[in-house]
């Protein structure tokens, strides 16, 4: 967590030049495929509803949704991404509540939330899926909806490239090592974990949370914009990105 959090601030500001066009000021985009909320509708109804993101970044997600009447808390463990959160809510009017906070202990009263929500924020970058899954069925009432997006499994097994040389795998699919970047002094600055589908269904389920829709976005015609590995290359061949729609069911 402490890696994570002390990368994520290095790298807010140059994140925020790179995506934050995509990303936009207040638009919900799931994925580096282009599915926004406002075409897909996972998260259902919104208007009046209490709604939690989880790992929200510069928030523009939360803010689409404070847009549309949702009250909406967003939390994300960076202080340089909230930063970037900060501003974005004076530029736009809009002010979902930030908070600094892990995802595996939520700050958070327990059933005070309809909706909870992470585009690729928070579950790639913890040690326990376990935990953020078991925090989320907290904190919503029952048959509240947890919907997130996180990279592929799959994507695992080849190369982080986007180019041909990501096409060719060459990393076990059944080995969890965490991805672990280090400094010269051999301390880690970055750590991202990798499940199986098996094992994010097995702990969504575990947690009360019933999967109704694993959505794997398909490349869209004439999207050409390259994000780290993802590229019109891969996306033509394999899914880059899951989402996963699950409901609350004590």
């Amino acid at each position: 967590m402490t890696a994570n959090s002390a990368w994520w601030d290095a790298d807010a500001d140059e994140y925020q030049a790179t995506h934050g066009r995509f990303l936009g000021d207040a638009d919900f985009v799931w994925c580096p495929e282009g599915v926004r909320e406002s075409d897909a509708g996972l998260l259902g109804a919104v208007a009046g509803a209490d709604v939690l993101e989880i790992g929200c970044g510069s928030a523009p997600c939360a803010r689409w949704l404070t847009a549309r009447g949702a009250r909406t808390v967003a939390l994300d463990l960076s202080a340089g991404m909230l930063r970037h959160a900060r501003e974005g809510n004076e530029r736009t009017g809009l002010h979902p509540v930030l908070l600094r906070a892990g995802a595996e202990q939520l700050p958070l009263r327990s059933d005070s939330f309809d909706v909870a929500c992470s585009a690729f924020g928070a579950v790639p970058f913890v040690a326990s899926i376990d935990a953020v899954f078991s925090e989320v069925a907290r904190v919503l009432r029952p048959g509240g909806r947890w919907v997130f997006s996180v990279t592929h499994p799959l994507r695992w097994i080849f190369p982080d490239d986007p180019g041909p040389n990501g096409l060719t795998a060459t990393q076990p699919y059944f080995d969890r090592t965490p991805y672990v970047e280090v400094d010269g002094d051999g301390a880690a600055t970055y750590v991202e974990y990798h499940r199986t589908l098996g094992d994010f269904v097995r702990s969504l389920d575990s947690a009360g949370l019933r999967l109704v829709d694993l959505v794997e976005p398909e490349w869209p015609e004439g999207h050409t914009r390259n994000w780290g590995q993802w590229s019109p290359l891969r996306g033509k061949l394999f899914p880059g990105t899951a989402i996963f729609r699950t409901v609350f069911r004590p």
